[in-house]
């Protein structure tokens, strides 16, 4: 937990903790949601590239041992499925030693990212005056050649392919319309920033994702427009919150735009073998 939380940011964590990370409709089709026991287990179809894993827990007092057994037993289950899958833990999670029982348990920790959250209202009127260049288009993706842009830029910034999300997003957008909104940054017919939103049904929260900006835009302005026009849509939507999972880039953009960092988040990935 972060030391110098305000009651405020205390009252955005305990919103999100009760509406978003106990949320227990599936993401895509065919996806299972499950609770097993302290766990929040989302186990994806054989067919997707994903390998699933925990994104709630709740020991509840639950005694080391007893920790250690259920750890034991969803690497089992999760590596039997031959994938690479992910346990996300946060900084205020329970027991406290919850981080170093999954590493021994040979899941290895990926890099620290900070829970920001902040009011729709206050992220629309920071961002009301923000435009991108002139020679920069932003819009919902068309087609595939739209696509093959998130791609190619998910491995220009990440460095790894990104086929699969690009693929994965187009068919969520399809399953389900109204809860995606996928935006572009084109320029000279390049994708230079992707992000999307996810509207979250029965809940006061939007979650934001992607924001990744090419190297050679960054600095433009961009990045908080699609920030502004995810917020906007939300504001439409009725929705009061916004959370992301933030990036040591994109951190300080968005705590200038009036959002809070209240716990920060690490995914541990279990390597897909039992």
């Amino acid at each position: 937990m972060l030391a110098d939380m305000t009651a405020s940011s205390q009252d955005l964590l305990a919103a999100f903790e009760a509406q978003i990370r106990q949320e227990t409709g599936p993401v895509l089709d065919g996806w299972v949601v499950e609770r097993v026991g302290p766990l929040l287990r989302m186990t994806p179809p054989a067919s997707s590239h994903r390998g699933g894993g925990v994104f709630f827990s709740d020991f509840g007092g639950m005694s080391g041992d007893e920790v250690d057994a259920v750890i034991r037993d969803t690497v089992t289950y999760f590596g039997a499925r031959g994938k690479e899958w992910e346990w996300k833990s946060y900084a205020h999670d329970e027991p406290a030693d919850l981080p170093e029982r999954l590493a021994a348990a040979g899941l290895v920790p990926e890099e620290l990212e900070a829970l920001v959250i902040g009011e729709v209202d206050v992220v629309v009127r920071a961002c009301a005056d923000v435009r991108p260049p002139d020679d920069v288009e932003v819009r919902e993706p068309l087609g595939d050649e739209d696509y093959a842009g998130i791609a190619a830029l998910h491995q220009a910034v990440w460095g790894e392919p990104g086929d699969d999300r690009a693929t994965e997003l187009r068919a969520e957008k399809a399953a389900d319309p109204d809860a995606l909104r996928i935006l572009v940054a084109v320029a000279d017919g390049q994708v230079v920033c992707a992000a999307w939103a996810r509207f979250h049904a029965g809940t006061e929260f939007a979650s934001l994702w992607g924001g990744s900006t090419h190297p050679d835009w960054r600095g433009r302005g961009i990045y908080r427009r699609i920030v502004g026009l995810r917020a906007a849509e939300a504001a439409e939507r009725g929705f009061r919150y916004l959370q992301v999972d933030a990036s040591p880039n994109s951190r300080p953009i968005l705590e200038r735009l009036g959002m809070h960092v209240v716990s920060t988040t690490t995914p541990y990935i279990g390597n897909g073998s039992s």
